[in-house]
């Protein structure tokens, strides 16, 4: 299978994945053909991206840190705990708690695994997924950092409800409407959470250099856990194109974080992020630097820039007949990916 953006579907293409609701729900079943119709439901939907059925492709699978189950379990629990709160309720923060510890659990055991975030996200469900990569991507990078389990445990209820703020009604007597303090405020409240997991969410847009929100800490000022959660949170608002931004490829957003280490996130915490995400998810197309084009099909653990990629080659008045050759950049050192195809 690859992975394509919506925009660059053709009638006729297969879905490799189904494609799902916050609650769980199949909105579209993989395997079937689209049509033009379908095609236009997708975008409607706000999805941007699909994995389609390829022959050429059909043994590649996209190693993953956690499973579909436990994603689509995860984000449902969520939508379904915040519903419950927009609604006047309190948060179920028992049934959360079990939720991420399966979570925790499944990551530690996959915690080698590269992440390749190429979720499928709807409009209806990109909070939680959101959420979600944001609390992988903080447990993977706290694991690199050498935390302990209960600090991971802190760190992942912090960083799953970090924009919790978003979906609180803002409040007359609050000094400074952001949905940060909306969100601490909230959880602070909660005995069953602690104040460092609060305070993730109140500091998960600071940035070291002071000029973050809401209190423009430094970074002497700023926890740990709150850095952590603070460049997941940045990565992935980059490549989900947030606020109508276009969304950046995952080697193009790590280029970003990059440039904005020691100014708004701590060298130390980009560092070891950069170590748990594919730069060139599984499935994506690619060109090379001999002007070849590819398709990434497997991952090197520790790697993250040198990927294998299936090239074809087409035989001159024979379109349907191919050479195709399977590219380990890791042994290929002078070639290189000059850019994203998809």
């Amino acid at each position: 299978m690859r992975y394509t953006l919506t925009e660059n579907i053709e009638q006729g293409d297969k879905l490799a994945k189904n494609i799902y609701s916050a609650d769980g729900r199949i909105l579209l079943n993989a395997g079937i053909p689209l049509t033009v119709g379908l095609i236009a439901r997708l975008n409607h939907m706000g999805v941007k991206a699909v994995f389609l059925e390829d022959e050429q492709l059909s043994d590649v699978t996209v190693e993953e840190v956690v499973s579909e189950k436990t994603r689509r379990e995860t984000t449902s629990a969520l939508a379904e705990s915040f519903q419950y709160v927009q609604d006047g309720g309190e948060l179920n923060v028992k049934s959360l708690n079990k939720t991420i510890y399966s979570l925790l659990e499944e990551i530690l055991a996959n915690k080698d695994i590269l992440l390749n975030l190429t979720d499928i996200r709807t409009e209806d469900n990109a909070l939680y997924t959101h959420s979600l990569n944001v609390c992988m991507m903080a447990i993977l990078t706290g694991n690199k950092m050498g935390l302990e389990r209960v600090k991971l445990q802190e760190l992942a209820i912090g960083a799953l409800l970090h924009d919790i703020g978003k979906i609180l009604p803002p409040r007359a007597d609050e000094e400074i409407n952001h949905h940060a303090w909306r969100g601490f405020n909230f959880l602070r409240k909660n005995k069953e959470i602690s104040t460092l997991s609060s305070h993730i969410a109140l500091a998960h847009h600071e940035q070291i250099d002071g000029s973050g929100e809401p209190r423009g800490l430094e970074e002497k000022d700023i926890h740990l856990l709150a850095r952590i959660t603070s460049v997941a949170n940045y990565y992935d608002n980059l490549v989900s194109g947030h606020d109508g931004e276009r969304p950046l490829q995952p080697y193009e957003a790590c280029e970003k974080l990059l440039g904005l280490t020691n100014y708004s996130f701590s060298y130390n915490v980009v560092w070891k992020f950069m170590r748990t995400i594919a730069f060139y998810p599984t499935g994506s197309q690619v060109k090379l630097t001999t002007g070849e084009g590819g398709v990434v099909v497997q991952q090197h653990r520790g790697l993250p820039q040198r990927p294998i990629v299936r090239t074809f080659k087409t035989f001159a008045g024979h379109s349907d007949d191919f050479e195709i050759t399977d590219l380990d950049l890791a042994e290929h050192t002078t070639l290189f990916i000059r850019d994203s195809m998809d």
